[in-house]
């Protein structure tokens, strides 16, 4: 069986822009009220995904969420027209309305939690879209993520897709961005590592202090019981308080795994032995865990740079490609501990890619946000519906339209805009017909 990963990028959406929603993401607060470029970001993401295409890595396509989500404003009591519930929205909440156009859904780590078949009791891949409760602006994606990952993954003997976790504080669930896979390889039985910022009910208090926990330890069993995995198939660890108070709002901006590689901070985990050990003892091949020490790389130049946000790639001869994003280069520690301490070290880790995803980095989102990893054998990649695995002629279709629809500036004042919203529902209207996926937007319905 031919168990490959496939890395499903996010395409960014036209209302791309810098409202400084995220509370604890440093990236996303310290760029607010910035003029952002949506062509640019979009254009960035697609060459990202063309590159690794070309370098032979799996590639998949999601499509933005429909925004604004004028649906939303009208539940919160604005009525009229579109144009007149704009206005007032502008006027009266204009947080409210920065959260209903947010691009937020790029960043497809926090799209689902993905189980593959390989893992599953009923031989199936499952799927759970996170509720992403903890900010309102993106608790508004699941829906729409349920309907597309359902209209992708459609083939019920290979595919199961489980209901989104209640949207409550005890349950809040950011999805992939929190969840790592260790094996093998691809095809190889995993284990499940489970990163949780607090525990809902019970343990010992001991949180971060000036940021939140977005995920918590009972969302991470729910999922793992909804996918059917075992005690012996899941590892639960403790993120470090310290690390989410200086930015590390999920584990991927910490820590990044692929097949038996560990590339984390000193200071990722509460109990970083006890993490390493429960690992080793649940996986089948020796884990190989890469650890930057803090006197390598500070926890700041860590969030700076996003070097653990980095895309982890596995190669057929057994070698490790990592993705990083232009940030990297721009830190002088970081950069030497690439040079000096990863590709010179004992470790499968053997070429640095630098990427610019620059738009998405003022956000607070590095390549492995905008990615959602799903390893699926060759029956399963054949199954899937629509038209997501990207190749070069759909490369090129995604470009143009990206190009005939997508402003190349846009500030948060423009978001009261009718004409931005009348574009946006025109140009997602287009893209479920280039990739087949049938009416997943309300719009649409």
């Amino acid at each position: 069986m031919s168990v490959r990963e496939v890395n499903f990028d996010g395409l960014v959406g036209p209302t791309h822009n810098y409202s400084g929603l995220a509370h604890g993401n440093v990236a996303s607060m310290s760029h607010e009220g910035l003029v952002a470029n949506p062509r640019e970001a979009a254009l960035q993401g697609l060459e990202k995904m063309k590159s690794l295409m070309d370098a032979g890595y799996v590639q998949g396509v999601l499509p933005p969420q429909q925004r604004p989500d004028l649906g939303a404003l009208r539940d919160l009591g604005f009525a009229g027209s579109d144009a007149q519930v704009l206005a007032r929205a502008a006027d009266e909440a204009p947080q409210v309305l920065r959260a209903v156009c947010s691009a937020s859904s790029m960043w497809t780590a926090n799209a689902a939690t993905v189980t593959p078949s390989v893992d599953a009791p009923d031989g199936r891949a499952h799927f759970t879209p996170a509720n992403l409760q903890s900010s309102f602006h993106r608790y508004l994606e699941p829906a729409t993520t349920g309907r597309v990952l359902a209209s992708i993954f459609a083939d019920e003997a290979r595919f199961a897709h489980h209901p989104v976790l209640p949207a409550t504080p005890a349950f809040s669930d950011e999805g992939a961005a929190n969840h790592t896979r260790l094996a093998g390889d691809h095809g190889e039985p995993g284990v499940h590592l489970y990163v949780y910022g607090r525990q809902a009910f019970g343990g010992d208090g001991i949180a971060p202090r000036r940021y939140p926990a977005r995920q918590t330890l009972e969302a991470s069993q729910a999922v793992a019981r909804q996918h059917g995995l075992s005690d012996a198939q899941t590892v639960f660890a403790q993120q470090h308080p310290e690390a989410i108070d200086a930015g590390v709002f999920h584990n991927d901006v910490i820590a990044v795994g692929n097949g038996p590689v560990l590339l984390y901070h000193e200071v990722a985990f509460r109990d970083e032995q006890g993490t390493l050990d429960a690992l080793r003892e649940r996986m089948a091949s020796p884990l190989i865990p890469v650890r930057v020490p803090v006197e390598a790389v500070s926890l700041d130049d860590a969030v700076a740079s996003y070097l653990f946000n980095s895309q982890l790639l596995s190669n057929p001869d057994g070698t490790m490609t990592l993705v990083v994003p232009g940030e990297c280069q721009e830190r002088e520690a970081v950069w030497r501990c690439l040079q000096d301490h990863l590709l010179a070290g004992h470790n499968p880790i053997s070429e640095v890619v630098v990427k610019d995803v620059k738009q998405s980095m003022r956000n607070g989102g590095g390549p492995a946000c905008l990615r959602l990893r799903v390893a699926l054998s060759e029956a399963e990649r054949a199954a899937l519906s629509g038209r997501v695995l990207l190749d070069d002629a759909l490369h090129g279709e995604l470009v143009a339209w990206v190009e005939r629809h997508y402003r190349d500036r846009l500030a948060p004042a423009d978001l009261a805009d009718p004409a931005l919203a009348s574009e946006t529902l025109a140009a997602l209207d287009e893209l479920t017909g280039l990739l087949r996926l049938g009416s997943v937007y309300p719009f649409q319905r």
